[in-house]
């Protein structure tokens, strides 16, 4: 046994399976989806989910499906707080939001998925479903693609073993090769889009944060419904270049 698992808490470990899952894939599954899914007899998932209930690690929700609690809210808070640069996010990308009347966010690549950092909202009666604490897969996201157009091939290789690649909506790329030479694309052009990738019925655009070195460490982006494209894709993007250079110059 390594030193590493030696004082290993199974049950711990089950726990992250799930959140794992729910941060994912929020309000999709039940207790018993959540019991075949993760090889957990339904008496356990039933402990185990009662217990994060409690704590407010989970919610139940319509339908007996699952989510995150209100716990990880105020977790992802004063995580953010420590974080230099979700501060000055949260100020710059105010601004932005302002100007544009479009939701900002910001993200960090976490192996081939994006981790959602922080978020401004605009006001809008339709909302993005992605908040921050949340993963989703990096080769169906703006934010994503922006981060993997920074990597080598041996890199990108590594992370993508597959050939196809798991759809979030028809209009996600299929196949590594198709992300491969789009990625080519985005480092020519110096920003990713994302068009109905992740969510129908919304554009994306982003660009990446820089930090000493002009080592990658996180990327903005802003979302908008289809519609809105026309008149404001360009204003966007200009946008998100301008937010990712201030916010590089203020961590280098």
């Amino acid at each position: 046994m390594s030193e590493q698992r030696k004082y290993w808490v199974p049950a711990l470990e089950k726990a992250d399976n799930v959140l794992a899952v729910l941060a994912a894939e929020p309000a999709r599954h039940k207790l018993i989806d959540l019991s075949r899914r993760l090889d957990i007899n339904k008496s356990s998932m039933f402990s185990l989910l009662n217990t994060m209930e409690t704590l407010q690690w989970v919610k139940r929700g319509e339908g007996d499906t699952y989510s995150l609690g209100h716990a990880f809210a105020a977790y992802g808070s004063s995580y953010m707080k420590s974080y230099d640069l979700g501060r000055m996010f949260q100020a710059e990308a105010s601004a932005a939001r302002d100007r544009l009347q479009e939701t900002i966010q910001l993200a960090k690549l976490e192996g081939n998925q994006v981790f959602y950092l922080g978020k401004v909202e605009a006001l809008s009666p339709v909302r993005l479903q992605s908040e921050p604490g949340m993963l989703l897969p990096a080769h169906a996201t703006a934010l994503g693609k922006a981060m993997l157009a920074e990597l080598g091939d041996d890199e990108l290789k590594r992370l993508y073993p597959a050939s196809e690649l798991p759809p979030l909506t028809p209009h996600s790329i299929p196949t590594r090769e198709a992300l491969f030479r789009q990625l080519q694309e985005i480092r020519e052009q110096g920003f990713a889009r994302d068009d109905q990738e992740s969510v129908m019925g919304f554009r994306c655009v982003a660009a990446v944060i820089r930090g000493g070195e002009g080592r990658t460490l996180a990327a903005v982006s802003c979302s908008m419904l289809l519609h809105q494209w026309d008149a404001k894709g360009e204003e966007a993007r200009t946008e998100m270049l301008a937010l990712a250079r201030r916010l590089s110059v203020q961590r280098s």
